[in-house]
């Protein structure tokens, strides 16, 4: 059987090498942060992730999934390899290619027979012909044969192994019946669309999905600022859309906005992109526009409630952008959070499963912060709850005990996500998005 290996053992890395694992193939992981490597060896993901401890584990304990520093070694032993390397924003929008460049480089230089190099990180188009073209540049007349294609990543965190073990379709791009043959084989059990492409069809498709659905996201956001100004309700409005097939409920959910590490870096990406080309990226822009606008809207709904937010502890609970992860990059939370503290207000934080990030992230940042170890801990003395984001558990709480250890009982749902009339029913304040302008009790 094939030999698998995985460069880059962030979330995309880790979740591919242990799904591969899980379907029977031997796969290597290389990585250069050592403490992370120990921590994949043990079984123990670097992150939280649904499922994956238990696919991890099982990978290692049947000999299929290994672990390494040596590049060198893991390039040379494998027939197929993914590049999983982090491909971050630079100050314009733009992407910094510099990882999967050394990556190139280091592939280029312990090529002994037949390569498969397959692109799973996100770049912009034309990025796999750069691979191809390095590695060439680097052996000269006498390269060994290999191919690159394109296989985009379609993985949501907090569903990344459902995603990858059930996707909705797989992307193939390639240039060679060879490279096709060898990746529709590694997919032919998958029981969904597969699509076979040119490499750059390949590449843009993943940006272009991204894109579409963090406009989706800003286009119902923009349709609760309409709701809030008729005294319409934003959540019927998303229903009554959703039920039209060709629209759908999924990403519809009015709020505070998109984060982590796709949606915000991959607009950005494509707008840069097609900036580059001379195409008119206005839509795109009033994408990122309205999403960064959300968190400005929460801040105006607390000052709206509470008058004088100086020195007034607001408790913010949920941290990671989405639920399901302790991934607090880009997170709407912290970028609420910096507001505040702006203006001057006492903060605490709680997140069920995020809080070693945002003590990462916060810790020694405002001085006026703190972390709470239960959502009754943040609410006790607060003025003002928001919640950003969509727990579950949230929406079980005790909420009559939730109003007896605030000082006051507002409540800010930056996600929509509990039911304004029995909070109100029980005394409180609520405040949420696109639900007509809601101040006070009913």
């Amino acid at each position: 059987m094939v030999r698998l290996c995985v460069v880059g053992m962030g979330h995309v890395g880790v979740v591919t090498a242990s799904c591969f694992a899980g379907l029977g193939y031997s796969v290597t992981g290389v990585d250069k942060d050592h403490d992370k490597l120990m921590l994949l060896s043990q079984g123990k993901p670097p992150f939280f992730e649904p499922g994956l401890s238990e696919l991890l584990r099982g990978g290692i304990d049947k000999d299929l999934l290994f672990f390494t520093e040596d590049f060198d070694e893991a390039i040379k032993a494998s027939e197929v390899i993914f590049i999983c390397v982090g491909t971050p924003s630079l100050e314009d929008g733009s992407v910094d290619l510099t990882q999967v460049e050394e990556v190139a480089r280091g592939i280029a230089a312990n090529l002994n027979d037949y390569k498969l190099i397959v692109g799973k990180s996100t770049v912009p188009v034309g990025t796999a012909k750069k691979i191809k073209q390095t590695i060439k540049l680097i052996n000269g007349d006498n390269c060994p044969d290999f191919d690159v294609s394109s296989n985009p990543e379609f993985l949501k965190e907090g569903s990344a192994v459902n995603d990858f073990l059930f996707p909705d379709r797989v992307v193939l791009g390639v240039d060679s019946k060879r490279a096709e043959i060898i990746l529709k084989d590694l997919y032919r059990d998958f029981d969904c669309p597969v699509l076979t492409t040119d490499i750059a069809t390949s590449e843009i498709i993943k940006y272009a999905s991204n894109a579409f659905l963090a406009m989706k996201i800003s286009y119902i956001n923009l349709v609760a600022d309409m709701c809030d100004k008729v005294g319409a309700n934003v959540h019927h409005v998303a229903d009554g859309m959703g039920y039209d097939r060709r629209i759908n409920r999924e990403f519809l959910s009015a709020g505070a906005g998109y984060g982590g590490s796709c949606f915000p870096k991959d607009v950005k990406a494509f707008t840069s992109l097609a900036a580059d080309l001379g195409i008119n990226v206005s839509l795109l822009r009033e994408v990122d526009r309205i999403n960064e606008k959300r968190i400005c809207l929460i801040v105006k709904r607390l000052e709206d409630t509470l008058w004088v937010c100086k020195d007034k502890k607001i408790s913010v609970l949920g941290m990671a952008f989405k639920c399901n992860t302790d991934d607090v990059r880009e997170s709407p939370a912290l970028k609420l959070i910096s507001k505040l503290a702006d203006k001057g207000c006492q903060i605490c934080c709680y997140d069920p499963k995020a809080m070693s990030n945002v003590r990462a992230q916060l810790n020694g940042l405002y001085e006026l912060i703190s972390f709470a170890e239960s959502p009754y801990e943040a609410a006790r003395g607060a003025d003002a709850l928001v919640f950003m984001t969509d727990w579950p558990e949230f929406g079980k709480l005790d909420f009559l005990k939730i109003k007896e250890l605030m000082r006051s009982p507002i409540i800010v749902d930056g996600r929509g996500m509990l039911h304004a009339h029995d909070l109100e029913e029980t005394g409180f304040l609520y405040q949420g998005l696109g639900l007509g302008g809601r101040l006070s009790c009913q």
